[in-house]
């Protein structure tokens, strides 16, 4: 179900961004588990259940704090291509994210290399310098994820901040709201 009051659909010229609906599951299931998408994001595929839980937790983000993941899928077939939101994941980070929207994103192996990031990550905070009050936008980076570094710097995200989550090192990138 996709509940349109709480998840705006955003559309670019090739992207459709939704809520997430529950016949997502079996792609986002996929795309979680493989490991060439998840080398730099936990290095561990997620099981089934863990991708369920994931699906549920973006669709609580929507109903609790008014912002949250799209599903991307292709503008001309429908496609599920990947992930791409804002969250508030209360982790373990040095520098603390408290009070700032963290955006994120994720596309399956199939889609990578197409420019659908650049554009999905576009329309994304296109939506939140319009709709969230919050200065500014984090995202956070293994230190070796050049091609997610790179989209983010193409979409404006700098002031580079080393420090941590949990136990290992990562990357900040701070992107200011920009007034429309």
């Amino acid at each position: 179900m996709n509940d349109t009051k709480r998840v705006p659909v955003l559309e670019t010229d090739r992207l459709i961004l939704r809520g997430h609906r529950s016949d997502d599951f079996d792609a986002l299931s996929e795309m979680w588990a493989d490991p060439r998408v998840v080398a730099h994001i936990s290095g561990v595929p997620s099981s089934r259940e863990q991708s369920w839980a994931r699906l549920l937790r973006y669709t609580g983000h929507w109903l609790h704090l008014g912002f949250g993941y799209w599903a991307v899928t292709d503008r001309a077939e429908g496609t599920f291509l990947g992930e791409v939101g804002f969250a508030d994941y209360r982790r373990d980070t040095d520098p603390d994210l408290a009070g700032t929207p963290e955006a994120g994103w994720v596309f399956a192996a199939h889609a990578h290399g197409k420019g659908y990031a650049t554009e999905a990550v576009t329309a994304a905070l296109r939506w939140a310098d319009e709709r969230l009050g919050h200065p500014a936008t984090v995202a956070m980076f293994d230190p070796a994820h050049v091609a997610s570094i790179h989209v983010a710097r193409k979409v404006g995200f700098e002031r580079d901040r080393m420090g941590r989550y949990g136990e290992n090192e990562a990357l900040f990138l701070y992107r200011p709201r920009r007034a429309r």
